[in-house]
């Protein structure tokens, strides 16, 4: 009967920083009217508004995505009357993603202009339009994390390591730099967008073949 080798398994994790080439901007389009064709048509004409201006300003058709279409009517409760409708609230979400980091202010005022009071900024992230560079760093950190780990614990244990039995990425994601959301846009004038720099992760589970430590022939 074979014995299985024995065996160190370690975890190691490493990061990378990198200047981010990526602006997703998250635009809000809410539309509230007495009657539900009036708040449905008023939501679509802004949306398209904005979506004019998106292109006007550079952006490509592929970076422009709608998602989240909502059409609700608003209630209020009033003694003896129960609930009543007060109006109706239309509203969806546009996603785009601004690749010339150096237009985002300018693009993002024109989208709060074309937008006027029923534009809403959900926020935006920062990240890379391929982080295959970035991540490749990061894994480089995080193997050499392990193996330095392990050779310390095999050290340790008066052993040594040998070939790598098994090797594991665990999901990396880049770790974007958050831009706290506005609820609602006051101001058309241009907000500067500070790019500084982003980080991707990666984690990596490695198991080596623990080995006996082999001393050099004695000296007389």
């Amino acid at each position: 009967m074979t014995e299985s080798p024995r065996s160190i398994s370690v975890s190691g994790a490493g990061s990378a920083d990198a200047a981010p080439d990526l602006l997703t901007l998250l635009v809000g389009v809410e539309c509230r009217r007495e009657n539900v064709g009036d708040a449905y048509g008023g939501a679509g004409r802004v949306s398209a508004a904005i979506t004019a201006a998106l292109r006007g300003g550079g952006v490509d058709n592929r970076d422009i995505s709608t998602s989240g279409l909502n059409v609700r009517a608003e209630v209020n409760w009033q003694e003896g009357r129960g609930q009543t409708v007060s109006g109706y609230l239309a509203s969806s979400v546009l996603r785009v993603r601004i690749r010339e980091l150096a237009a985002s202010a300018r693009i993002i005022a024109e989208t709060v202009a074309a937008g006027g009071n029923d534009v809403r900024l959900n926020g935006l992230e920062l990240g890379f339009a391929d982080p295959a560079a970035v991540t490749a760093r990061a894994r480089q950190a995080a193997w050499a994390d392990a193996l330095a780990a392990a050779e310390h614990l095999a050290s340790l244990a008066g052993a040594r390591l040998g070939k790598v039995l098994s090797i594991a990425q665990q999901p990396g994601y880049p770790a974007p730099i958050p831009v706290a959301g506005m609820q609602r846009a006051v101001a058309t004038d241009s907000l500067t967008v500070e790019a500084g720099e982003s980080s991707v992760s990666a984690t990596v589970d490695v198991v080596w073949e623990l080995l006996d430590y082999v001393r050099g022939p004695l000296t007389r």
